[in-house]
């Protein structure tokens, strides 16, 4: 190779079946190892067939280009590798051979390339939806944000340590959009609350002792002092009464006890009534 192939820019070429983001999120973790500034990238969408392969072919530039495919089809796969090869074209399959180990493990074949070509896709959409769940749920946590609150698929209610935030994190990692409210003694809940689809506040309750456990032992993580109010039984039972009141009062927000219940578990629920309430898919039923 002379000097003037050396310092030409070198090209990236995506082909795909589907959107190409599979092989270019593969990409982009291993070219976080390389350092070249005249790098081009360019991506050809939902090839299925001959004619629009040797189409594309036909009018890459191969000097100083590779070509990276996910491909479903066999004949498709085994096409580009022979067009790759004749036109002196570098290509790298990166779905091929696992999908040939998974099948040689599974002793089965793969589905026929036209059922499952782009099927990847909706394996990104999912992957998308969770990191966007997740990133709404961490804004809208303990409420501190209202704006927008209507979005939320589901919107936890309770006073301090009844689970409102980590079921909340752990329902985002599920691709549910959930906002959680904290209930302070004495302070109004934000109206903001009750302009949102009734249907999507699920209030949680705890037991009295497991609260104040619960507290207790959190105070003695932080150093703090395990003997103030907030762990206290008075001032616990009137937190938990003033929750109770309040959902009382608000009889179409459905109420969970989180008392000694597995985060899965309550989570689990959750999903349940927000299912059955909205009509929204659980996420814990494939």
């Amino acid at each position: 190779m002379d000097q003037t192939q050396l310092d030409s820019p070198k090209a990236i070429y995506v082909l795909s079946d589907g959107t190409g983001e599979t092989a270019a999120l593969m990409l982009k973790a291993a070219l976080i190892q390389f350092k070249d500034p005249h790098l081009k990238f360019f991506r050809y969408k939902n090839v299925r067939n001959k004619e629009q392969l040797l189409s594309i072919l036909d009018h890459l530039p191969i000097q100083n280009g590779i070509l990276v495919h996910t491909v479903v089809s066999p004949n498709l796969r085994d096409l580009i590798k022979s067009e790759s090869k004749k036109r002196d074209l570098q290509s790298i399959d990166l779905l091929g051979p696992l999908l040939e180990n998974l099948e040689s493990f599974f002793g089965r074949e793969i589905n026929r390339p036209s059922e499952t070509a782009g099927s990847l896709r909706t394996v990104d959409e999912k992957y998308f939806q969770r990191i966007a769940a997740i990133e709404f749920t961490v804004k809208y946590d303990d409420g501190k944000c209202l704006e927008g609150l209507d979005k939320a698929d589901i919107i936890l209610v309770g006073i301090s340590r009844t689970s409102k935030t980590p079921l909340s994190i752990f329902l985002s990692h599920k691709g549910l959009k959930v906002a959680n409210i904290p209930l302070v003694l004495d302070q109004p809940i934000p109206e903001e609350l009750f302009k949102v689809d009734q249907k999507k506040v699920i209030g949680l309750i705890i037991e009295i002792d497991a609260l104040r456990r619960i507290r207790k032992k959190r105070l003695e993580k932080f150093g703090q002092d395990p003997g103030g109010s907030y762990a206290s039984l008075s001032h616990i039972n009137k937190e938990i009464e003033y929750a109770e009141s309040l959902f009382s009062k608000n009889k179409r927000w459905p109420v969970i006890n989180v008392t000694d219940r597995a985060l899965e578990e309550t989570a689990a629920e959750i999903a349940r009534v927000a299912s059955s309430r909205l009509g929204i898919k659980n996420p814990f039923f494939f």
